[in-house]
């Protein structure tokens, strides 16, 4: 009698193994395309970052020279009589980077050294965590400590401080960005192999020179790359220079005036009643492309050194 043939064991065996096969490799695929499209997220949203600021920019140098924005000392463009030179905007941003820096770099490195090649595995287990804890705070909360705080302190010490300066800025942003210092400097020093570290030994060299000569020599690319990270992360701070600083434009380097920060012109304008599309409004990307000109150029800075770091140079 005609009819189908009945499957053996082993044919049906191979059959769920197919089938076990081609939906493993179904779910391998949707797991490849979802990680596709988490990681294009980034790359389509940097390139819109990109897009919208180059089109604003377009239009606001189409109604303002080149000349007017580089070479003008003054940055007015709310007033009656406009200026857009951009220089005491990046003069602001500069000075209170650079205390931050002074701030940070000393505190950071000496903290990395200390947990690197001092601290026992469970102090450093303990105080590393301990340390990061201040990349938590909120910003805002920063910036209120630097002006209720920080500035009274200080004009105990300057008399002639202005309440809104770049100095206690400056200060509390260093104390903000040490973690991020002191954090990538110690991985880099505990990154050093032990030998190098036997072989000064072995030379006679004690713990202070061996630290000075071989280790911090050895990790000097790493170092430099979480401090070019850190002047990123000052450059791009917006709530406490908003906040303790003022916002008052002008090309100064004295630290106890009232400056104007790029990142608070932004939120100054933001903030305002500034009408979209007008020359004031256009301001805000022109400055936007500044600053992401400025920490692009920071952080592909310390990419190029991280790079070198991880190749053992």
């Amino acid at each position: 009698m005609d009819g189908p043939l009945p499957m053996t064991d082993a044919g049906t065996g191979a059959t769920r193994k197919r089938l076990r096969a081609r939906a493993s490799s179904l779910g391998e695929r949707a797991v490849e395309l979802l990680l596709l499209c988490c990681a294009a997220i980034s790359i389509v949203t940097t390139v819109g970052i990109i897009f919208v600021l180059a089109v604003e920019t377009i239009g606001f140098f189409r109604e303002v020279r080149f000349a007017q924005f580089f070479l003008d000392s003054q940055w007015t463009p709310l007033f009656i009589d406009k200026h857009f030179g951009i220089w005491p905007l990046v003069a602001g941003t500069a000075m209170t980077s650079a205390i931050a820096i002074g701030v940070a770099l000393p505190f950071g490195l000496l903290a990395a050294i200390y947990l690197s090649e001092f601290a026992s595995s469970r102090r450093r287990q303990l105080l590393k965590p301990a340390l990061e804890v201040l990349a938590g705070v909120p910003t805002i909360v920063y910036g209120y400590f630097a002006l209720v705080l920080v500035t009274p302190l200080l004009q105990a010490l300057i008399p002639d401080l202005s309440g809104f300066n770049s100095l206690s800025a400056g200060i509390v942003m260093g104390v903000m960005i040490i973690p991020m210092i002191s954090s990538l400097s110690e991985d880099a020093l505990y990154s050093v192999p032990g030998s190098l570290r036997e072989g000064a030994y072995a030379l006679g060299a004690g713990k202070l020179p061996t630290i000075a000569g071989v280790v911090l020599p050895s990790a000097v690319s790493g170092i430099a790359a979480s401090v070019i990270l850190a002047i990123s992360r000052a450059i791009g701070e917006t709530m406490i220079v908003a906040i303790a600083a003022g916002q008052q434009p002008r090309l100064t380097l004295d630290p106890r005036v009232p400056v104007e920060t790029m990142t608070a012109y932004i939120v100054q304008i933001s903030m305002g009643d500034t009408p979209h599309g007008t020359i004031e409004y256009k301001t805000i990307f022109v400055v936007g492309a500044t600053l992401f000109l400025a920490t692009f150029a920071m952080n592909a800075f310390s990419y190029q050194l991280r790079k070198r770091y991880e190749k053992g140079y």
